[in-house]
C-alpha cells in the first residue's frame, strides 16, 4: 500500500535540523525500499522549512508508524505532528522521476 505522511517541525526544534541533516539522510537511504520520495516543505522557495512530506510503501499504518519512530528527526525531537494517510495514485502503471 501506498501512503503520504506529513509532518510539521516543532519551531522551537528548528537548530535540530541542521545539526541531525546527514543522519536523517542517511537513515532515509538507508529506508529507500520503504520511504520512496522525502523532502522539506516550505511556504516559500526561500523560506525554512516547516516540516516534510514523504511517500512510503508499507503493508500498513502501523508499519509507517513504525518506521518514522526511528527516524533521527523524530528521535530527536524535530518533528512535532505527522499525519498519515492512504494514497491512491491516479495512473498507477505511470513511473514519474522526481
Amino acid at each position: 500500500m501506498l501512503f503520504v505522511m506529513r509532518f510539521t517541525d516543532n519551531q522551537q526544534r528548528l537548530a535540530t535540523r541542521k545539526q541531525f541533516l546527514p543522519a536523517h539522510l542517511e537513515w532515509l537511504e538507508a529506508h529507500n525500499k520503504h520511504v520512496l520520495v522525502a523532502g522539506s516543505l516550505r511556504p516559500e522557495p526561500d523560506a525554512a522549512p516547516i516540516g516534510a512530506c514523504w511517500i512510503v510503501e508499507a503493508q500498513n499504518k502501523n508499519e509507517v508508524e513504525s518506521l518514522l519512530q526511528s527516524d533521527p528527526f523524530w528521535v530527536q525531537g524535530l518533528r512535532q505532528s505527522y499525519e498519515i494517510m492512504h494514497w491512491s495514485k491516479a495512473f498507477p502503471e505511470r513511473q514519474v522521476l522526481v
